[in-house]
């Protein structure tokens, strides 16, 4: 009797090596980058969705008597920032370029709006936040895209001038231009959105190629901007006390960390059930927002947990994927500052939630509750898609893929151009 081949079982189907094999395979695609960033970004936000609807159920009934108030705004969001997205997905990067200085220049307005007083907002010892009327907007969310689409087109140009050998034209005027947005959103106290805008300015350098010592040193001046940006602020000292004696203050300043592990310890395996969760009953402060994946590991276990955290893994391999492979240099560095931004941001927030890192209050890109943050992370989503149509043989492959659904459907309403 023949033996049957070591990559093949005795059906005649595939083996396990041959199997991994064609699953590495699959990543080597040109539409791949496309397809997971577009795969991940709908799944974080359908979960998201169920989970603020969840997470602000009770809450939301004591406040107004429905259960639905949270879940409507954000789905209203939602449908704003969607659109934003596709439109995004169908534009050239000359229209990113262009938009650079105006965001810039807008998000600095903004911030400076926050400051003005019967304008801005606080909460949880930060004024993020400008009143206009019957919507309250985050403009530090807007700085972030701002910071990415500049830094990015900035430093293009210079790497085409050939400006970038030298540590002068390197870092100015990005440093200071970033160091403007950073003053301005730390001056409403908000540390969490500094530490993200610090990343960019990071990741930037990092992908420019800027020198070993100049990036040790941004980074090492970086670790001291906020460790004086800490000790100035008594809440702030308060927290990181509090992270460093987790036993103590559990009433107190450790309570809203100890509650979110109590959540996720009772999550187990598999989790309590979708609306079963007993920490969104005045128990988890911020369940809808800072710690709503401590929700999701109540009411889906472990399992859900590392369903989320595989999501914005994959995210980020996407993203870097993107910026790997694309050859123009605005389009590379845009990607890896977008890419940054997303993926340190939820790992700062996941961090807190399970006790790794200070709580440092910003949410968990696309599932936690709030628009400021979603259209600005939705649009820079659907700049990564736009970027990842012009990887190698990407457009060859859309071609040969034929029209869309968006283009299926405006057919058959007799709306598509012929």
């Amino acid at each position: 009797m023949a033996a049957v081949p070591a990559d093949e079982d005795d059906g005649g189907r595939p083996g396990p090596r041959e199997q991994v094999v064609a699953a590495i395979g699959l990543l080597d695609r040109p539409l791949t980058s496309y397809y997971l960033v577009l795969g991940c970004t709908v799944m974080l936000l359908a979960l998201g969705l169920t989970m603020v609807l969840s997470a602000s159920s009770v809450a939301q009934i004591q406040a107004t008597g429905s259960a639905f108030t949270l879940f409507q705004k954000q789905a209203l969001w939602m449908a704003i920032g969607l659109p934003g997205m596709w439109l995004a997905s169908r534009l050239p990067v000359r229209t990113f370029r262009a938009l650079a200085y105006p965001m810039l220049l807008l998000a600095i307005v903004i911030l400076t709006l926050v400051l003005v007083p019967g304008l801005g907002r606080s909460a949880g010892g930060a004024t993020r936040w400008v009143d206009l009327g019957p919507v309250q907007v985050q403009p530090s969310e807007l700085a972030k895209l701002a910071l990415v689409l500049w830094g990015a087109d900035l430093l293009a140009r210079k790497d085409r001038l050939g400006q970038l050998t030298e540590w002068r034209p390197l870092l100015v005027p990005l440093m200071p231009g970033a160091g403007l947005l950073v003053l301005l959103v730390m001056m409403g106290s908000d540390l969490g959105t500094t530490l993200v805008l610090l990343t960019i300015f990071l990741g930037l350098l990092w992908v420019v190629g800027a020198p070993g010592r100049l990036f040790v040193g941004m980074a090492g001046l970086v670790c001291l901007l906020v460790s004086i940006l800490i000790v100035v602020e008594p809440y702030r000292m308060q927290r990181l006390t509090g992270f460093l004696d987790p036993s103590g203050n559990q009433l107190t300043t450790n309570y809203q960390s100890t509650q979110g592990l109590y959540a996720l310890a009772s999550g187990g395996l598999f989790g309590t059930g979708l609306g079963e969760g007993r920490a969104k009953w005045d128990y988890l402060p911020e369940a809808e927002t800072d710690f709503i994946f401590a929700i999701i590991g109540e009411e889906f276990g472990l399992v859900g947990t590392l369903v989320v955290l595989s999501l914005f893994g994959l995210l980020a391999y996407a993203g870097l994927r993107i910026a790997r492979r694309v050859k123009d240099p605005f389009t590379r560095l845009a990607a890896a500052g977008a890419t940054a931004w997303l993926v340190v941001q939820a790992i700062v927030n996941i961090g807190a939630v399970i006790a790794v890192l200070p709580i440092t209050g910003i949410p968990l890109p696309l599932v936690s509750y709030g628009g400021s943050a979603l259209i600005p992370s939705l649009f820079a989503l659907g700049m990564l898609l736009a970027f990842a149509k012009r990887e190698p043989g990407a457009r060859q492959a859309l071609s040969a893929r034929g029209p869309g659904p968006v283009v299926r459907a405006l057919s058959w309403l007799g709306l598509a151009r012929r």
